[in-house]
């Protein structure tokens, strides 16, 4: 079997009660305890049910869960955001509310450099987007569950897995899309990959 390194699941924007009911369910088939080495969530979490669910997914070991704290969530233990270190990388977390402007990419490369970090994972927007820019890696998971944004606008519902093996990481994206082909949602994934240069060679 090929070791991908480790696991690391990236959502956020679940907003469950107050815009969605619950996660799909055929997210839920997907995300099953004990594949997953560590998870990083944007965000808008807002119930202990499903703060108690990712928590869940790391078997053995909550310390590798990480949560910052959205703009709908209660929760004051959550940080406004958090950087940790996975393999080669370290990972900055924040939810993106607090940038301005909102998601843009000069506001996303500030704070990249405010926390020093080689990855930039961050929310709000509901919408999936991973690219890397000056060398660097911004990612925003979208909403898992597909809930409206702050303004009204619907959203796919969407999930990142990323393996992450020293310098390299292999980022894997979930979107729950519509098929005409077969009137069904189905899950759909795409994939990328990024290396961080080697700082002592």
């Amino acid at each position: 079997m090929q070791d991908f390194g480790e696991l690391v699941l990236v959502l956020g924007d679940l907003c469950i009660p107050n815009r969605k009911g619950k996660l799909p369910d055929e997210f839920k088939t997907l995300l099953v305890p004990g594949k997953i080495k560590h998870v990083l969530c944007t965000g808008n979490v807002c119930s202990k049910s499903m703060d108690q669910y990712l928590r869940n997914l790391v078997v053995g070991n909550a310390s590798n869960v990480h949560i910052v704290k959205g703009d709908m969530d209660d929760n004051k233990a959550y940080p406004e955001s958090k950087v940790v270190t996975i393999g080669g990388f370290k990972i900055g977390l924040c939810h993106g509310h607090q940038l301005v402007p909102t998601a843009h990419v000069e506001s996303l490369l500030n704070l990249q450099r405010k926390l020093d970090v080689d990855i930039l994972i961050t929310g709000h927007t509901h919408q999936t987007e991973v690219y890397a820019n000056d060398k660097k890696y911004l990612i925003n998971p979208g909403s898992v569950t597909g809930a409206s944004t702050f303004n009204g606008k619907s959203s796919i519902p969407s999930f990142i897995l990323m393996a992450i093996k020293g310098n390299n990481v292999v980022t894997f994206v979930y979107e729950l899309k519509y098929d005409p082909d077969t009137n069904e949602q189905k899950v759909k994934v795409s994939k990328s990959e990024f290396s961080k240069e080697d700082e002592t060679s």
